[in-house]
This record gives C-alpha cells, sequence and structure tokens, in this order.
C-alpha cells in the first residue's frame, strides 16, 4: 500500500497546460443532447426572470417622478402592486427554471457513470494495472456530482448573466451615458483578471482532483486491507500516510481558496468603487437640476441588480474551471480504447505456418482436424507495453497445441510467465506477437463476449463480490439455474455453501472476506465450471486447498475436464496428474511436452520443480 508523493500523472495524464475549458466542456454535448430542449427551456425561463429583475427600476422611476412628486396614492399603490407582481414573476420563473433541469440532469449524470463502468469493464486489464482504483472511483462519483452541479446552475447562469449584464448596461447607457460610462470602465480590467485567474485556477484545480484520487486510493486499500494494517501493527504508519496525503490537499484546497478570493475581492470591490462614484456624481447633477431623482433613483437600482450577476462571475469561472477538469479527467478514461493496436496488428498479421517451433516439435502426427482444433498458440510473444526497451519479453516463441478434450498442465519455476499465458487466452492481456487460435479460430478475430463466453478462468487469487454465493458462482453462465449451479457446487466441493445461514442465498461480503481463503477458491472454481465452458483456463485453483479437500475436487475435476479443452497451471504432482499432458515453461519458452512420467525421465527441471528442489534452492539462495 505504497503512498505517492505526487499526483497520480500515469492515470490518465495531468490535463494540457493550456486546454481550452470551453473545448473540453463542449465534449459534453452528447450527454447533454437528449435533455437539450429543457435545458434551453431552463435558461431561457432564467433569461426571462433576470430581465423582469430589470424592470423593477424602471418602475421605481417611473413611481418617483409621477405618483410620489405629485402626492398620488392610487399611483403609488399601483406601483407597489406592478412591483409585487414582478418579483413574485421572477421568484416564480426561477423555480420553474430549477424543475425543469432537475430531472434531466440527473438522468445525465447516470448515463455518463453508466458509459463510464461499461466502458471500464470493456478496458483491457492492463489499463488497470496502471491506474489506481481510487482514481476511477473519484472519476465515477466527485468529478461526475461537479459536472451535475455545473450543467445546472454555472453553465446557466454564465448566459443567464451575460445577457442581464448586457442588457443592464444598455439600460444604464440610454438612461444617463455620462454615469453608465463610470460603471463600464471597471470591465477592461475585470476581463484581464479573469483571463488570468482561468489559467492559474485550472492548472491548480486538476491538481487538487488528482490529489483527491491518490487520497481515495489510500483509503480503499487501508479498508480492504485492514486485516494485514492490524496483523503487522501498521495502523500508526497508515495514518501517517493518510495524514500527509490528506495534508497536501488540504494545502492545495487553500491554495484554490486563496486564488478565488483573490478574484472575487477584485471583482466585489471594483463595481462598488464603480457605483460609488455614479452616485456621487448623480447627485450633484440632481442637485444642479441636470438630472431628475427618479432616474438615478432607476440608475442607482439597475447598477445594484447588476452586482450579483458581476460579482458572481468568480465563482461562476470557478465552478466552470472545475467541470472542465473533471470533464478531462473523465474523458482520459473513456479515450482509452478497449481495442488495442495489438489487436489491429494482430488482425492484420499473415498467419503463420503450422509447422511451429518450440517445445512441441516431435509431437507431430496429428491430423489436420487435431492441428486446427482445440487451444493453439503460434510463435506467441508478450511484452508489457511500459516495459524497457532492452528488458527480453516475458514470453517468447510460444508454440503449444491443447488438442480438443485434451488438459494441458502448465508447469514453471516462479517468474516463468504461467500466469502471463493463461490471462492472453480470454485476452486479459494482449499478445504482442504471433496468434492464439480457438478451433483454428483466431481469437482476435472473435467478438469479446463470444470469447469469454467460450472460456472460463478461475485465478489462484479469487475475486469475490459483494453478491450472494449463488450469485457469484453463478456469474460464471448467464443462463445457468439452479441445477449447474449445484453441480458446480458439488464438482468444487464447495457444499460448506449449503450451511451458510442463508444457503446460497447468504451474502459473502466485500471480496468474500467472510469466506476462508479455501472457501472462496472453491467458490472461485465453481463459478468456472458452472457453465460447462469448451475452453477451461484454471491458474494453481486449489493451492489454498488442504489434502483431503483437494483429492475430493480433483477427483470431482476429472469428469468435467473430460468434457472439455482446458490448460491448467500446476505446482504440485497431484494438480499435474490431472493433465493429460505437460508443457514445461522456461523463462518465457516452452522448452519440454510430453506426459508426466515422460518428463520425469528426460527433464532434470521438470524433476527438480516437482521435488520442490526449486523451492527449496529459491528459500537458501542469497
Amino acid at each position: 500500500m505504497a503512498v505517492t508523493s505526487e499526483p497520480s500523472a500515469q492515470e490518465g495524464g495531468a490535463a494540457p497546460r493550456h486546454r481550452s475549458a470551453t473545448r473540453s466542456l463542449l465534449r459534453l454535448w452528447p450527454y447533454v443532447r437528449p435533455v437539450r430542449v429543457r435545458l434551453f427551456g431552463a435558461a431561457g425561463v432564467a433569461v426571462v426572470a433576470s430581465c423582469l429583475g430589470l424592470v423593477i427600476p424602471l418602475v421605481l422611476k417611473w413611481m418617483v417622478d409621477g405618483p410620489v412628486a405629485h402626492r398620488d396614492p392610487g399611483g403609488v399603490w399601483l406601483g407597489g402592486a406592478l412591483l409585487l407582481a414582478l418579483g413574485t414573476a421572477e421568484a416564480g420563473l426561477f423555480g420553474l427554471r430549477r424543475w425543469l433541469v432537475g430531472r434531466p440532469l440527473a438522468s445525465v449524470e447516470a448515463a455518463m457513470r453508466a458509459d463510464l463502468y461499461r466502458h471500464l469493464q470493456r478496458l483491457p486489464v492492463s489499463f488497470h494495472d496502471r491506474w489506481a482504483s481510487g482514481q476511477l472511483l473519484s472519476r465515477a462519483t466527485t468529478d461526475l456530482m461537479l459536472l451535475r452541479m455545473f450543467l445546472a446552475f454555472p453553465l446557466t447562469f454564465l448566459v443567464v448573466n451575460g445577457v442581464t449584464i448586457l442588457a443592464g448596461f444598455a439600460i444604464l447607457l440610454s438612461q444617463e451615458w455620462t454615469l453608465g460610462l463610470v460603471l463600464v470602465i471597471p470591465a477592461v480590467p475585470l476581463v484581464i483578471l479573469c483571463s488570468l485567474f482561468e489559467t492559474r485556477y485550472a492548472t491548480v484545480a486538476r491538481t487538487v482532483q488528482d490529489q483527491t484520487g491518490d487520497l481515495t486510493t489510500v483509503v480503499e486499500e487501508g479498508v480492504l486491507g485492514v486485516r494485514i494494517v492490524k496483523g503487522f501493527g501498521r495502523h500508526r504508519s497508515q495514518a501517517r500516510a493518510f495524514r500527509v496525503l490528506s495534508e497536501r490537499v488540504r494545502s492545495t484546497e487553500l491554495h484554490k481558496a486563496r486564488l478565488l478570493a483573490t478574484l472575487w475581492a477584485l471583482i466585489m470591490t471594483l463595481p462598488e468603487l464603480a457605483i460609488g462614484a455614479a452616485l456621487v456624481l448623480g447627485t450633484m447633477r440632481v442637485a444642479d437640476g441636470d438630472l431628475s431623482a427618479g432616474t438615478l433613483v432607476a440608475f442607482l437600482s439597475t447598477a445594484l441588480t447588476l452586482r450579483w450577476p458581476v460579482e458572481s462571475l468568480g465563482f461562476l469561472l470557478a465552478m466552470s474551471q472545475d467541470a472542465a477538469t473533471a470533464t478531462d479527467r473523465y474523458f482520459d478514461v473513456m479515450d482509452a480504447e478497449p481495442a488495442t493496436a495489438a489487436d489491429l496488428r494482430l488482425a492484420g498479421s499473415p498467419r503463420r505456418g503450422e509447422d511451429g517451433e518450440g517445445g512441441e516439435g516431435g509431437e507431430g502426427g496429428e491430423g489436420g482436424q487435431d492441428r486446427e482444433g482445440g487451444l493453439r498458440f503460434e510463435g506467441v510473444e508478450f511484452a508489457y507495453a511500459d516495459a524497457p526497451p532492452e528488458e527480453p519479453p516475458v514470453l517468447r516463441g510460444v508454440d503449444l497445441h491443447i488438442r480438443p478434450g485434451e488438459t494441458m498442465a502448465l508447469v514453471g519455476a516462479t517468474g516463468s510467465g504461467k500466469t502471463t499465458l493463461t490471462a492472453l487466452v480470454p485476452r486479459l492481456q494482449e499478445i504482442t506477437r504471433g496468434r492464439i487460435t480457438l478451433d483454428g479460430r483466431d481469437i482476435t478475430a472473435l467478438p469479446r463476449e463470444e470469447l469469454r463466453s467460450l472460456v472460463a478462468v478461475a485465478f489462484e487469487e479469487p475475486t469475490l463480490f459483494s453478491a450472494t454465493a449463488g450469485e457469484n458462482v453463478l456469474m460464471g453462465a448467464g443462463d445457468a439455474g439452479r441445477e449447474e449451479l449445484l453441480r458446480a457446487l458439488k464438482v468444487a466441493q464447495a457444499d460448506f455453501v449449503h450451511a451458510l445461514p442463508q444457503g446460497t442465498d447468504t451474502e459473502v461480503g466485500e471480496q468474500g472476506l467472510s469466506l476462508s481463503g479455501g472457501q472462496r477458491q472453491r467458490l472461485a472454481l465453481a463459478r468456472a465450471v458452472v457453465g460447462s465452458p469448451r475452453f477451461l483456463v484454471l491458474d494453481d485453483p486449489l493451492s489454498a486447498l488442504d489434502v483431503h479437500t483437494e483429492a475430493l475436487v480433483e477427483a470431482a475435476l476429472r469428469q468435467v475436464l473430460a468434457a472439455t479443452t482446458a490448460l491448467v497451471v500446476a505446482h504440485r504432482p497431484s494438480t499435474v496428474l490431472l493433465a493429460d499432458r505437460v508443457a514445461l515453461l522456461s523463462e518465457g519458452r516452452i522448452t519440454a511436452v510430453g506426459t508426466h512420467q515422460r518428463l520425469l525421465r528426460e527433464s532434470a527441471e521438470y524433476r527438480a520443480l516437482m521435488s520442490g528442489q526449486e523451492r527449496e534452492e529459491g528459500e537458501s539462495g542469497p
């Protein structure tokens, strides 16, 4: 649970330093388009409501220069009623605006969150290897909440306030252009300040949102790894790591607040000074008889009405920058391609000849159907995308053929690439070169849904979800029912499920931590076999079982393996004996293929692995 010292740039990278907030926000249009009528309608209603506020000073001017000057009580009552009607209409229209945007924007947020989750499920495992889960969580929660708030309020009021300011200044200039110029003059420094603020605030906003993602990662790791933290007494060091990141987020947030406070102070001060100057100048002109009292009252009322639209620019711009940063972070993930460059390269690569190199030389003699059928690796090479160029690939020139209905055990020393090889079959990782075929069909030409309906997997480290035991097993086959569930539980010797408080309907909790390691592994094995898959890939699926349970599982598993084509990573001789043949993987290459007895006779490395010598040497080595 390492703590990073900087925002995780690898999780999508920082936003471009000079990126346009407008260009970023325009990427939301596909999501906004379905609700555009109500959103534009809400903006129109808000513009009308705001413009009604500008009519109020004109009514005041009429009242001061008319009924008040002429001591007409009826006119004053009429003016008061008109002001009440205008105020009520303005409030009602703003309420209507909120009703118009509430439900549609909640649906926009839900659609974006659903798209993000769906996209995350389609991205390759290599993507998830690079990204911290907290960064993804913060994008799916905090960032999308910011976007909904932006669409509901700042987006509308940037338009509304802009229209109000233009209309208001037009009224001011038409009433008394000399006083209007006094209020217009501060607009120039305000535009310059807003431009400078936008550039600096965008950088800080991105930093704090990345840091929040790092903080979320630490919290998640601390919760999921609470047994390790407590078991090793590391709660104080974890608390210190959390405190360091919290202080970093706090410091950045304070920097952001200082920027906003400075801008807000200037935005509020300059208009107030201008209004004060206009008041002094206007009063002098009224005293000289050059200006009516009603015109001055209307002028100042209009100026005060414009205070909110002008003063709100600071936090509206800040929220817009936060939303632009959230949009960038959202599309950092959405822009990641499910179909990688490796897919395109493999789809266009020529087919290799059937006479491959590698450890299967000498195992020929199969008929044409056998050579095409089953699971075949042809010149497979794999290297991690972020590996240094000088580092050799994890897998190099792997040629291997598992015949239809055959079980192949994959054996090798730690770090030889066994788990990586098994991950290539369901395309959890993408091969760098060569190809893999299922019954003669290149896996890169198969839709992922079809591929993963053909291939079932079980990993050494089982993952269970916050669902019932039965639901966790049935994830392995969408059309499986109660009968298939019970059969799979029996094969995996997972009958302990029936003794749980609600049987197969018992919630197993997050990561299945309410169960033992062996129980979790048996449920994961049941999930792999529940759909009777044509191809089965098992990565040391029995490592957490005791000897007695392992023997029972192996006996039941033989029946399943007899009806499928299987690749099984094995570390124990008992697991190897489940297989028809064994492939020895050494330093990324298949160096030998044959029966268990044959390899015991012919391969010293295989004998060492099966006798545990390799492990003993590793433990006693330097």
